[in-house]
């Protein structure tokens, strides 16, 4: 099951998903009520303004991709969305509560480590401990299509952060993670090259920190 989704319409499937677990009630979702969801401020990274035009357009993109079903209930005209993404009778793709929470909140948020995983996946189910984020987060990345990938760990961080795997946007961010486990470091005359370079540049920053240390000494000086 290859699915490449744009940011919109991983933020729309991501906010079905959600609304689904949290307000089943509610579920499915009309159209404005969709695109409250996905503007909404809480609960999402980056926070979008999407209007209804362009929610409709990319909801009728993904109808045509069997990712969203289009229904109106009994007695009302009102359309109403749900998502076919997984766990239904018109996917292949089952996921188990703690699975479907963790790829929830990576389509609404981004990239994120276990430890946030663990807090912000409560919402949507129970989870005991940073150790079953962890579990699932395995079990996700080493599926026949794996649908998690470890990143590359940020400079100062200790911890990795994980992304889902289907959206258009992280498979740039995922390659390079690999590309920088695979070479993590240049060796020779490159390592050489690029070490002299970094000196090069610090060396230009305290010049330009010792020029501004001068000026602000030169500026708090009073006049005899």
């Amino acid at each position: 099951m290859k699915i490449k989704l744009k940011p919109h319409e991983t933020r729309i499937i991501g906010a079905l998903i959600e609304k689904e677990i949290t307000t089943p009630d509610q579920y499915p979702l009309s159209l404005n009520a969709l695109t409250n969801a996905c503007n909404q401020k809480s609960n999402r990274e980056p926070v979008m303004d999407l209007t209804e035009t362009a929610v409709q357009a990319t909801v009728d993109d993904l109808i045509k991709r069997y990712l969203i079903r289009a229904h109106s209930g009994f007695g009302s005209r009102v359309t109403k969305y749900q998502h076919r993404l997984c766990n239904s009778e018109f996917s292949q793709l089952q996921l188990s509560p703690p699975a479907l929470a963790i790829i929830c909140e990576l389509m609404l948020r981004g990239p994120q480590t276990p430890g946030e995983l663990r807090t912000r996946c409560e919402r949507l189910c129970r989870i005991d401990s940073v150790a079953q984020i962890e579990s699932e987060l395995q079990a996700l990345m080493e599926r026949d299509e794996p649908l998690v990938a470890r990143l590359a760990r940020q400079p100062g961080k200790r911890e990795h952060r994980y992304a889902h795997l289907l959206g258009e946007e992280i498979f740039d961010s995922v390659a390079a993670s690999e590309d920088s486990h695979i070479h993590p470091h240049p060796s020779g005359p490159d390592r050489i090259q690029r070490l002299e370079d970094e000196i090069g540049e610090l060396r230009q920053q305290v010049r330009e920190l010792k020029e501004l240390v001068d000026l602000l000494i030169d500026g708090s000086t009073p006049s005899r």
